[in-house]
């Protein structure tokens, strides 16, 4: 067993301030490895039920309250917290409030440029820039007014992605556009395209806020898109953050969604004022990222993967599993905790560990 880079230092420290050094520093050096090999899992130790317990435990104090706002300036940025979050983190689910909090680098960490940056990426529809929008049935096209000044040939290249052939005309503030196919169904399927047709900012930064915080200007956004943001060159990319672990995933690597798994986790617990020992969290997080993507604790991800076709049935759809490995002849060599349970042998844990065997003849005659 070795000590870990933190422990390494806080020794370090503590033999420099103490001035300890040569036999005595290696005497504390051996001294304090043997309380580390104590405090260790011993072999055998129900480490999963453990976890759950000192996780499910506290998780019961926590409130049901779902959302906060991220900023207390402007009411922006949904951030789901409590209990919520936490079944939304381990059922890794890929529907929720996603969110994110961007650092700029130090050259443009000031409130007005903060402000631009904001600005900059929030993403714009084309309903955002109308003052109204119709459908003409007179002349079977439609018929949007702007309420700001726009780029008309960017304009028509947006909505020839939606329509194949047609007309486009401008008249001041006002575009009309005329498909060939001109029907109320296809006019109409048309103008919601188009309503929600990006003209600029990034995809998915639904909206922004900017507030202070210590001597940094951060920016917080409703929605996520990391990979764009990390490619701007205002941003700096090693404190920048997002609450959506399957986006990490597959812009930063599977260690990356692991860290985050954690650390969202822990914030969670955190802001409820809950204690959780960090190797729990270790545990589940490294049991949903091991294979090299992200799995739920569910029935469809950690639990619903078992090797053991008992340790599945017992958990949820019984039936499914149970007729599935009949079909295709599975067999269960109850080397887990739950399939010996199951049957009433005992499980391999604690003593249940360890295999001893006593001769008796041996031990007569034997004090």
């Amino acid at each position: 067993m070795e000590m870990n880079q933190k422990l390494k230092e806080k020794f370090e420290e503590f033999c420099k301030s103490h001035n300890l050094t040569g036999q005595k520093k290696a005497q504390l050096k051996k001294k304090l490895m043997q309380i580390l090999k104590k405090v260790a899992v011993e072999p055998g130790t129900a480490i999963g039920v453990l976890s759950a317990q000192s996780i499910s435990e506290p998780a019961t104090q926590m409130t049901m309250r779902s959302y906060t706002l991220a900023s207390q300036t402007t009411a922006l940025a949904k951030v789901t917290h409590g209990l919520p979050r936490m079944i939304e983190i381990f059922d890794a689910r890929k529907t929720f409030e996603r969110s994110m909090i961007i650092y700029l680098k130090p050259k443009y960490n000031n409130k007005n440029y903060a402000k631009k940056f904001a600005e900059k990426i929030k993403e714009k529809k084309v309903k955002d820039s109308l003052a109204s929008s119709s459908i003409d049935l007179l002349n079977m096209q439609l018929e949007f007014i702007f309420a700001e000044k726009i780029n008309f040939d960017t304009f028509k290249e947006i909505v020839k992605n939606y329509m194949k052939d047609g007309k486009i005309t401008r008249k001041g503030q006002t575009v009309y556009i005329k498909p060939d196919d001109a029907e109320i169904k296809n006019l109409r399927s048309l103008k919601f395209k188009l309503l929600d047709a990006k003209v600029g900012g990034i995809k998915n930064i639904l909206s922004v806020a900017v507030k202070k915080e210590k001597n940094d200007w951060i920016i917080t956004a409703e929605g996520s898109n990391l990979k764009a943001i990390l490619e701007l060159e205002e941003v700096d990319v090693n404190r920048t953050k997002t609450n959506d672990i399957y986006e990490v995933e597959s812009v930063l690597g599977i260690e990356a969604a692991r860290n985050l798994i954690l650390e969202q986790a822990r914030e969670t617990l955190r802001d409820q004022g809950l204690s959780v020992d960090i190797r729990h969290l270790l545990l589940i997080a490294d049991t949903m990222t091991f294979d090299g993507k992200v799995s739920s604790i569910g029935r469809y991800g950690v639990a619903g993967h078992k090797a053991s076709v008992l340790a599945r049935a017992n958990f949820e759809e019984t039936v499914k599993h149970l007729v599935n490995a009949s079909f295709r002849g599975e067999r269960d060599n109850l080397n887990s905790t739950i399939e010996n349970v199951m049957i009433g042998k005992v499980a391999p844990v604690g003593t249940g560990f360890v295999k001893l065997v006593i001769d008796a003849d041996k031990l007569k005659g034997k004090k």
